[in-house]
């Protein structure tokens, strides 16, 4: 990108916070909002010690009243959470932001206590009296939630053993994430460019490598592995002991299998996983080529890990924020002219934070605001077309929630194999139609490029994450994991699912499981395949809509409306008329992900 040309470019906006709570972290608006949450976790505590422990014709109002109150405080408390995440996103350097953020933490894990409470009511009540609660008239919405609550309550230990892990897992589960986050953000490299030697955080380090200059790629990743290898032993201990935190829990709820409890998170089967990764694995082999042709474009004989990213092709065309927001709408318009209006309004209103200014944190997302049913979007944009496709894919995200927000808290939560369908259908979507606008070589290059490292990322660099989650774990179940161990399993992992595309002598990555934060989240366990499992899929309803044109987006509307309310599969069964848990969906997803190889090797020459 030519930064003289990015200087000229009319600055992004900043996004609208103070219409939810004016003042920042200092507004008092939010301190009442956080004391009234305090106060009613409290109250709630008390209340439902009260409750009758038995559901009956006498009781199922109380109960039903109860879960409908619930629900609100849960929606505050997440609200209370985004807010302050928008904080500390804007402004690194808020320490006033960081201390709210660790008091919204507390009032998370009080939360979970009253929802351990909540389970061990409902794995108590026969099925006959938890049919009627839940066909309620006021709390039918979130039945599917209720029922898979209460399912999983009969999966895990007494509420008391529940509650005290909830507990333990702040000050020791959590902690070592916590720890991960400290050591990552206080590592640093020297970095030299142009004759001048800087300072560069992880982060940046790994910005580099998506530089045209090979020789900038090839310092960052040396660097990268001389910062991690200064701290692999300490890094290892924390896997090590939060896999170990993990395990025992499960040992506990007599959970046998490590995936049990991410296949529960992403509302799919064992079946449904498995074949998806077949055809994975079988559609590798059909990107060689592409690679191959990249090598050509480099210059280069060898394909090393720092080159997954490396840009090929150019575009001198540089996108101001409001031309990239107009092509986005423009775009989406043809498709579902109520999904570009809400577009619109979402640019127009400032739910976006743009602006490229330092002192931000690094990456973008979209968060939800389901009280006032809003959503914000972070990123930094500075005019590529590649920030143009996130802005896009964030938009996409806030579609999704918007739908989705006059529903009850309990029927808008849905996995995070669903959560991509929206924005990386969104993506699919500019992506094509700059493709087709375009009609230099140079560009077409580029945005073909974009697309095939889209499925390269999802095919190989995600199935070695998988592959390496599924081998630790199953180490880790003897004992402590050496740190040369998993750099073993990491390479072992690579050379599987990279099919032979990275150079044997130097293109691995032994320390991708300590640079990786994947690895450590305690949120959710292999936050991995999710990722490919949301690009398959929305890869699938996006080829759908581009066979029915403007008559799928209410059928479009129709699945992301229940995802909240069905597992995976009963999604794709309903509105897409497939069988997850078969090969066929999953081989032609990959095709269709596979189908730009061509094009870009005829171009490549």
């Amino acid at each position: 990108m030519n930064p003289e040309k990015t200087k000229q470019l009319p600055p992004a906006p900043r996004w609208d916070l103070d219409s939810i709570f004016p003042g920042g972290s200092a507004s008092k608006e939010y301190e009442q909002f956080r004391k009234e949450i305090k106060e009613d976790l409290a109250s709630f505590k008390a209340e439902m010690e009260k409750l009758p422990a038995k559901l009956d014709d006498s009781s199922r109002k109380g109960w039903v009243d109860f879960i409908v109150r619930i629900q609100k405080l849960h929606a505050r408390i997440r609200q209370a959470s985004s807010f302050v995440h928008a904080l500390v996103s804007q402004d690194v350097n808020d320490e006033m932001g960081h201390k709210i953020y660790g008091e919204v933490d507390v009032y998370s894990s009080q939360l979970e206590k009253l929802m351990v409470s909540l389970e061990a009511f409902a794995k108590k009540q026969s099925d006959e009296e938890w049919q009627k609660l839940v066909e309620s008239e006021r709390i039918g919405d979130s039945a599917f939630y209720l029922n898979e609550l209460r399912e999983m309550a009969k999966k895990k230990m007494e509420p008391e053993f529940e509650s005290l892990a909830t507990d333990l897992a702040v000050n020791g589960y959590h902690a070592w994430n916590r720890l991960y986050d400290k050591i990552y953000g206080d590592l640093n490299a020297e970095f030299i460019e142009e004759g001048e030697v800087k300072k560069l955080s992880m982060g940046q380090l790994n910005n580099k490598m998506s530089s045209p200059n090979r020789a900038i790629r090839k310092q960052a990743f040396e660097k990268l592995e001389e910062s991690w290898e200064t701290v692999a032993n300490q890094v290892s201990m924390a896997l090590n002991y939060q896999a170990g935190y993990r395990l025992s829990l499960y040992e506990n709820r007599k959970w046998d299998s490590f995936l049990f409890e991410p296949l529960k998170n992403s509302r799919i089967t064992e079946a449904t996983l498995n074949a998806m990764w077949k055809a994975v694995e079988q559609g590798i082999p059909k990107l060689v080529p592409y690679i191959d042709a990249k090598k050509k474009l480099m210059k280069s004989d060898k394909f090393c890990w720092y080159d997954q990213f490396a840009p090929v092709g150019a575009s001198e065309q540089l996108y101001a924020f409001d031309d990239a927001g107009k092509f986005i709408v423009d775009n989406i318009r043809p498709f579902c002219e109520e999904q570009a209006d809400f577009s619109q309004m979402a640019l127009d209103k400032r739910w976006v934070e743009g602006e490229d200014r330092p002192g931000k944190a690094g990456g973008g997302y979209c968060t939800g605001f389901p009280v006032i049913g809003q959503t914000r979007i972070f990123m930094t944009y500075s005019g590529s077309f590649s920030e143009l496709a996130t802005l896009a894919h964030e938009l996409g995200h806030a579609w999704h929630n918007w739908i989705l927000k006059e529903r009850p808290l309990y029927a808008r939560v849905y996995p995070m194999t669903l959560a991509e369908t929206a924005s990386i259908f969104n993506e699919l979507l500019v992506k094509d139609a700059a493709l087709d606008k375009t009609t230099d070589k140079n560009e077409k290059i580029m945005l073909l490029d974009q697309k095939l490292q889209d499925a390269h990322t999802l095919f190989c660099n995600i199935y070695s994450r998988f592959l390496f989650d599924k081998a630790f774990y199953a180490e880790r179940k003897k004992g402590l994991v050496s740190r040369s161990t998993l750099d073993g399993l990491m390479v072992e992992a690579q050379k599987r699912a990279f099919g032979g595309m990275l150079d044997e002598e130097e293109g691995f990555h032994p320390l991708f499981w300590a640079s990786k934060l994947h690895f450590f989240l305690t949120e959710a366990p292999f936050y991995n395949f999710p990722y490919t499992f949301g690009y398959l899929f929305a890869t699938g309803v996006y080829s759908r809509a581009k066979k029915e044109g403007p008559s799928f987006a209410n059928k479009y509307k129709a699945l992301l409306a229940d995802t909240g309310k069905m597992t995976s599969e009963e999604v794709a069964r309903k509105h897409l008329g497939v069988d997850l848990t078969k090969q066929d969906f999953w081989d032609e997803a990959v095709s269709l992900a596979v189908a730009d190889v061509a094009p870009f090797v005829e171009l490549a020459g």
